[in-house]
């Protein structure tokens, strides 16, 4: 759920002071139960389709190959559809860094800020069906609820909350790994602790990644609709159009539950490796907490893409985008757009969570690829490679 304002997209910035304390709490989550000794990077594998293998490994591949030999992480996955439809899986690296177990193929991992899309799309429902208003102020839905030093529920809108242009300090930079590893966390829990700090920025001046932005956008869908965030999620997304491996953990709900490779961490960022597959994701809710995989993702980003999930007029205020500093990355409402190597651009968000990195997205044309790494980079070489792995999927 870091916010990355460069090379990718996290839930809380890492390049300023607050990034000792953010690697893992803006993330919203929580330290592994078992402390693992210094690892060597296992080794690749290549696991491409028995086709391209007798072939030797693809440009895919062996990005893959790469970011566990060359950036030591534990497991790389990516799922990549080309422009007629054809999809293929990859892995490298070992799903299990005790066991040695091998990576499953399309195996689920934690999204993070991912989830953010997700909210948007439920969000822009509502907005088109007339039941919220993109220029309407949070009071008008959550009267009174927003308040402090430089803050007022008068003067943001909507649209700042999910185009990050709100001035709403992060909840996530207060926290760090051992506060939450167990602990649950209720949504306006999240929000009083962001409010009893002083506001970044005024509201629509300038672009600054929070994931309180979205802990109000998931209560404002639970006022409207009356119902939980994740019910309204599964109801008009996920199940809509068959994301069969996709869901929002209920409450308590610390494991995976379909095969996946274990996820890790470290903590501090010079520390070991920690598995921190068991966690509880509350802390994340309507910014971070979705499970998915790599080919759920695509699918979804493609459906949004080709107007399946959002009438054209929400649509397009979504791909409505402000630059990010001066990375070359936009945002939209909860939806990016980055360039690609071989022109043009792609949509996604991506999404660090402690134990998973995940990257990717769509392009006008049909293209889809997400990659997810098994442990968040911690060096700036790292963080470029993942999103060249993307590259290079897309323009392959």
């Amino acid at each position: 759920m870091r916010a990355r304002t460069g090379q990718n997209l996290r839930s809380s910035t890492r390049r300023d002071g607050r990034r000792r304390r953010a690697v893992s709490a803006a993330a919203a989550m929580a330290v592994g139960v078992m402390t693992l000794g210094v690892l060597a990077p296992p080794a690749a594998s290549d696991s491409a389709a028995p086709t391209a293998a007798a072939a030797g490994p693809d440009a895919v591949q062996r990005a893959l190959n790469a970011l566990v030999r060359d950036d030591g992480m534990p497991a790389a996955l990516a799922s990549v559809k080309d422009r007629k439809g054809r999809a293929r899986t990859y892995t490298a690296g070992v799903g299990d860094l005790t066991t040695g177990a091998k990576v499953p193929r399309d195996g689920q991992v934690r999204i993070g800020s991912n989830t953010k899309a997700f909210t948007a799309v439920v969000v822009l429902q509502l907005v088109g069906e007339g039941k919220i208003d993109l220029d309407a102020f949070v009071d008008t839905y959550l009267p009174g609820l927003v308040r402090g030093e430089g803050i007022d529920g008068n003067r943001i809108t909507v649209r700042h909350l999910l185009q990050h242009t709100s001035g709403l300090p992060d909840y996530g930079v207060h926290l760090d790994d051992d506060e939450i590893r167990n602990q649950y966390f209720e949504p306006r829990e999240l929000l009083d602790l962001a409010l009893d700090h002083p506001a970044d920025a005024e509201p629509g001046k300038t672009w600054g990644y929070s994931n309180t932005n979205y802990v109000l956008a998931g209560l404002i869908v639970q006022k409207i609709t009356g119902r939980p965030l994740a019910e309204e999620m599964d109801r008009r997304i996920i199940q809509r159009i068959g994301l069969r491996h996709t869901y929002f953990p209920a409450p308590g709900e610390m494991t995976v539950r379909e095969p996946h490779p274990r996820g890790y961490h470290r903590s501090p960022e010079d520390g070991p490796l920690r598995d921190f597959t068991e966690m509880d994701p509350s802390a994340g809710w309507a910014a971070g907490q979705l499970i998915s995989t790599n080919s759920d993702l695509n699918r979804f980003f493609t459906a949004l893409l080709a107007g399946r999930l959002l009438p054209a007029a929400q649509l397009a205020e979504m791909r409505t985008t402000v630059p990010v500093g001066t990375s070359g990355l936009r945002y939209g409402l909860g939806l990016t757009s980055r360039t690609l190597s071989c022109g043009g651009v792609y949509w996604g968000h991506g999404g660090d969570i402690a134990g998973y990195e995940t990257r990717g997205g769509v392009t006008d044309d049909g293209r889809a690829a997400n990659v997810a790494v098994t442990s968040i980079p911690t060096d700036e070489a790292a963080v470029r490679h993942v999103s060249e792995a993307v590259d290079t999927a897309l323009c392959g």
